[in-house]
């Protein structure tokens, strides 16, 4: 699969873009375990243009993670261009707009999935940010507002028709939310219209290996994008990876996976600062299925997620995984299910 010029391999899969979560270290971690691509937090234009400089940090790629995607949102078509320039400069490979974010503070302005109830305003942003930079420029949306708006397919053609790069679209309308199932025959019906013809990335419900196989081979999606599966948990990219490429799914040791959550806390730290770089990763911790099914683990769980700073987290973590974790000997428990992206 290719965005543009940029070769993503066979059967790609990416790390989707979340707030709080897809800073600069965690996207790096998730390329060394085999995410083909990954995508910043969300950036707002109007912030950018205002020169936010907690919005500005964001636009930092590290060395290594390319390649990446820095995503932008609003609701103005002078704005969103204007940021789009200004992201231009940090030079990411990738260009996002985001048209699907369904939380109220930004779909209630009329920003991210809110622009499915005005798709001409939708159309204008797209084309504007198009004209505005020579990076590919790409989208990620939904399935439509609500039930009774599912207007991908015919969006997915106007999109394209603005030129884009390529489309993402979540298998859900914004009005579920993370509810439900995501529909999965909606996004490869897209894959039907024979005018389509720039790729397809299907996100929704990607857990597991088995089930990223499916979308490739069921519904014929050209990239698979991981969400809210893969948050303290980044070598679920390694089991993916691994599982397209052989047919089995290679996990890291419980060595190597409480590594990575270490790695976060300190790389979180050094980037904002001990309490602030505690209280982000805390999101990871208390997502990681690396904890879940420890018997009687609440009382270490809850301490785990109150302590406040780094030698008592130290501490704690040291205790998990030398007298929990190893003790048990096991590396992963097998319900993943909890975790939608």
């Amino acid at each position: 699969m290719k965005i543009a010029n940029i070769d993503l391999g066979k059967r790609p899969v990416m790390l989707a873009p979340m707030e709080d979560v897809t800073d600069a270290s965690f996207r790096l971690i998730c390329r060394e375990q085999g995410a083909d691509m990954t995508y910043s937090e969300f950036v707002s234009s109007e912030a950018l243009v205002r020169s936010i400089a907690s919005t500005t940090r964001k636009l930092h790629i590290a060395e290594g993670e390319r390649p990446t995607a820095i995503q932008i949102y609003g609701r103005e078509p002078e704005a969103m261009a204007e940021a789009a320039r200004i992201v231009a400069e940090a030079r990411p490979d990738v260009l996002d707009i985001n048209f699907g974010c369904p939380v109220k503070k930004v779909a209630g302005k009329g920003a991210g999935a809110g622009l499915l109830r005005d798709v001409p305003r939708m159309l204008a942003i797209t084309r504007a940010v198009v004209d505005a930079v020579d990076l590919p420029v790409t989208v990620k949306t939904r399935l439509g507002w609500d039930a009774n708006s599912k207007i991908i397919g015919e969006l997915a053609e106007q999109l394209q028709d603005c030129g884009i790069a390529a489309l993402t679209v979540h298998g859900r309308t914004r009005s579920q939310m993370y509810t439900g199932e995501a529909d999965w025959e909606a996004i490869a019906r897209i894959k039907e219209n024979p005018r389509f013809n720039i790729p397809l990335i299907g996100n929704g419900d990607i857990c597991t290996p088995e089930q990223a196989a499916a979308a490739f081979d069921r519904y014929g999606v050209d990239g698979v994008m991981v969400g809210r599966a893969s948050i303290g948990a980044p070598w679920i990219f390694r089991a993916i990876r691994s599982y397209l490429d052989t047919g089995t799914a290679e996990e890291p040791t419980v060595a190597e996976k409480m590594a990575m959550l270490r790695r976060q806390i300190h790389e979180s730290i050094e980037r904002i600062d001990e309490t602030r770089g505690i209280l982000h990763i805390r999101r990871h911790l208390a997502a990681s299925t690396l904890f879940k099914g420890i018997p009687s683990f609440r009382p270490t769980r809850i301490e785990m997620l109150r302590a406040g700073t780094l030698e008592s987290l130290e501490a704690i973590l040291d205790h998990i995984e030398n007298d929990i974790l190893l003790g048990l000997g096991c590396a992963e428990p097998e319900d993943r299910s909890e975790n939608q992206s």
